[in-house]
């Protein structure tokens, strides 16, 4: 699924819009929309840092006005091509939708309504057809091993060493709970 994640969606979104696949195209078009709240939220925390100098005041002049004016285009300008989300990005955005749906859920179970249960799994469903496939427990302990003996790891104190190398490994394949309870049980 490495192959441009931001196009696959909105082929299936025009797909499903032609079939009349309702909830593919809902579940979709929450995927668009939580990404461009991401893309938003990155925009305005890389603009605020970077824009603080050039804040046009009522005592500026139009010269200097019309120059804070043109350092902000040249700033936005610079930061837009960094906003957007990546293959990584989306699939982070996609993985915390498949979270919520997961959480709703367990929720909806508790709460004897199984109408809203089988439709968070039918869009929980949808949302699994874009997720990397979930590595095996046999698969996160194999590769905590490997990561284990390329750092020389010998025991609890390590596993700062262990852990962010395994995340970066296992990224979108294995949730950092799982993770965290391998290295814990092979670094005791």
């Amino acid at each position: 699924m490495e192959a441009e994640l931001r196009e696959q969606l909105s082929s299936d979104l025009k797909t499903s819009l032609r079939n009349g696949d309702r909830v593919k195209l809902s579940v979709i078009r929450g995927v668009f929309a939580a990404v461009k709240n991401a893309e938003m939220a990155r925009q305005e925390k890389m603009m605020a840092g970077s824009l603080k100098e050039h804040q046009i005041t009522a005592s500026d002049d139009e010269a200097t006005r019309q120059a804070k004016m043109n350092a902000i285009a040249r700033e936005v300008e610079r930061i837009s091509p960094q906003v957007t989300l990546d293959n990584a990005g989306i699939l982070g955005v996609i993985s915390k939708e498949a979270k919520q749906r997961e959480e709703s859920i367990a929720a909806y179970k508790q709460g004897n309504r199984p109408e809203l249960v089988s439709r968070e799994e039918a869009e929980l469903a949808v949302l699994r057809t874009y997720l990397p496939q979930q590595a095996s427990r046999e698969e996160i302990i194999a590769t905590v091993k490997q990561v284990v003996a390329e750092t020389g790891a010998l025991g609890p104190r390590d596993k700062g060493k262990v852990m962010p190398k395994v995340i970066a490994l296992l990224k979108g394949k294995a949730e950092g709970r799982e993770i965290n309870e391998v290295v814990t049980e092979l670094l005791k």
